[in-house]
Formats: structure tokens, C-alpha cells, sequence
């Protein structure tokens, strides 16, 4: 007899607690979600229902990948970010509920005109800014060609593409100021952290965009010293940072001639991204 969406979900969350999944019964309720293509409120009225055969199976196989530690969001191909699903694979970050600390500071300050966001990834931090500013507009960079594709896949799908334009290239390398806002979320794991790493992310989430190597600092110091000359007059750079990592950047933008404003908290009350002005 086949079983119910309920039936499947407990079985589910018993393999995935099995495997050492954190929180495998929300994340069995989600793959359900996706699975069977329903939102939190249509699934539960529908828990009791036998899905069909190609539901079942769509989702028993993402149950297997995150029993393997494969992160929600590759699997299901999105994550959801500042109310907005952006698109997701191996080759970019996996946007992370701190970032939105940023995301929230920037919007108090706002809005600004001019935006650029160094290292852009999927896009979140950019695009998330550009879709609350209508009259702003921004560039994005970024080393990697799959993620640039990424961010103007996720540009196109909110409907802000003519408004973001991304650039292949070095943290800023080429890239004509000046800017109201800038903003990033640089690799800064240093190298003897990153085997702390939880499986999810130490198997499938792009090294280069989490850990520069050595000490995690390289893209502050690539960084720093070029913010002042992209920004206008008053302009705001805000960065995101690791939570040990304070007073280090914080001298360096200070040998930037930057004066930093001050240091957001994320929800762990940890530091989490610094504001400074040209």
C-alpha cells in the first residue's frame, strides 16, 4: 500500500537524523515541499494524501542526497534570501541568513544610487539591494565565470538585469567608480578553520569563495586600499566579516584613509559586517 506525504516525511526525518542531518525533519518537510510543489500551507492540508508515483520518487531521491550531506538548496536548486529565491549550485555560496544583517543596515541608510558589490556570487547581496531601490542601479563582480552566470540568471529572473551588470574580473580590477554604496562578502575562512567546516560545506560549496587561504584576510587587504578611490565624497562601504576579524580590518581600511562608523552585529550577536565612509 503506498504510503501518505505524512508517512513518508517521518520516515524521511528518521534517515536523516540517522546520517547526523541537523534539523532532518524541517529539512525532510521541505524537500516535500519542493517535491511535490506546494507552499507550507497547501502542503499541510495535503499531508494526509498518497503522492504520485513521480512525487514519491523525486522525493526519496532528495532525501538520499541529504542524507549525503548535499545542502537543501543544491538540491532543490535555490535558496530563499531577503524574501526573494535566488538560484543556487556548487559553484557559488550558499546565501547565509547573517548576510541579511548587511542587507538590513544598507536598506537604513539608503537608498543609494550607485552600487557595486566585489566577489558577487549568486547575486543575493546586489540584486536583493537593487530590487528594494527601483531608481538604483549596480555592477557585480566576480573571478568565477559559472558564478556571473549564476548572478545574471538570478538578475533576470527578478527582473532587475537592465539595472545590474556583471563583471568578470578581480575583486574591482577595471571596474569605473564612483559609487554611492559598496558592498562584499569576501572569502574569509582562514585555512586551519576550514576542516571545522560542517560537511555541507566543505564537500559542496565553491573553496575559492569561502577560505583565501592562510590567515582568511587576503580579500580585506586586496580590498581596502581601492574603496576610497571608487567611492564619492561620504560614500559607504560595508563588508561583511568573520567574527574574530574586527580589529584587523578595521585597520586596514583605517590605512586607507576610511573611516569606520561602526560594526553590525549578526543575530548570534557576533561581529558580522563593518561600515565605513570615504
Amino acid at each position: 500500500m503506498s504510503q501518505s506525504r505524512a508517512a513518508l516525511i517521518r520516515a524521511a526525518t528518521e534517515k536523516l537524523d540517522a546520517a547526523g542531518v541537523p534539523d532532518g525533519a524541517r529539512d525532510a518537510r521541505l524537500l516535500m515541499r519542493w517535491a511535490a510543489d506546494l507552499d507550507g500551507a497547501s502542503l499541510a492540508a495535503a499531508l494526509g494524501d498518497v503522492p504520485g508515483q513521480a512525487e514519491a520518487q523525486a522525493f526519496q531521491s532528495a532525501i538520499d542526497r541529504r542524507a549525503g550531506r548535499e545542502p537543501v538548496s543544491h538540491i532543490t536548486g535555490q535558496r530563499l534570501f531577503w524574501g526573494r529565491e535566488f538560484l543556487v549550485t556548487p559553484d557559488v555560496l550558499d546565501p547565509r541568513p547573517e548576510t541579511e544583517t548587511l542587507i538590513a543596515e544598507a536598506i537604513n541608510r539608503g537608498p543609494f544610487e550607485r552600487l557595486l558589490d566585489i566577489g558577487v556570487g549568486s547575486g543575493c547581496i546586489l540584486l536583493s539591494l537593487l530590487a528594494e531601490w527601483p531608481d538604483a542601479s549596480g555592477i557585480g563582480t566576480d573571478t568565477s565565470t559559472a558564478a556571473i552566470q549564476i548572478a545574471r540568471q538570478n538578475a533576470d529572473r527578478h527582473g532587475i538585469a537592465d539595472r545590474a551588470l556583471m563583471i568578470e574580473t578581480c575583486w574591482a580590477d577595471g571596474v569605473q567608480g564612483p559609487f554611492d554604496l559598496i558592498v562584499s562578502n569576501p572569502p574569509y575562512i582562514a585555512a586551519d578553520e576550514m576542516a571545522g567546516l560542517s560537511p555541507e560545506v566543505q564537500l559542496h560549496e565553491p573553496h575559492a569563495a569561502l577560505s583565501p587561504g592562510g590567515d582568511g584576510l587576503d580579500g580585506y587587504r586586496a580590498i581596502a586600499p581601492v574603496l576610497r578611490g571608487l567611492l564619492t565624497p561620504g560614500g559607504v562601504a560595508m563588508l561583511e566579516i568573520g567574527p574574530t576579524q574586527y580589529e584587523q580590518v578595521a585597520a586596514m581600511l583605517a590605512s586607507a584613509q576610511l573611516s569606520v562608523v561602526m560594526v553590525i552585529p549578526d543575530l548570534d550577536q557576533r561581529a558580522r559586517v563593518i561600515v565605513c565612509q570615504s
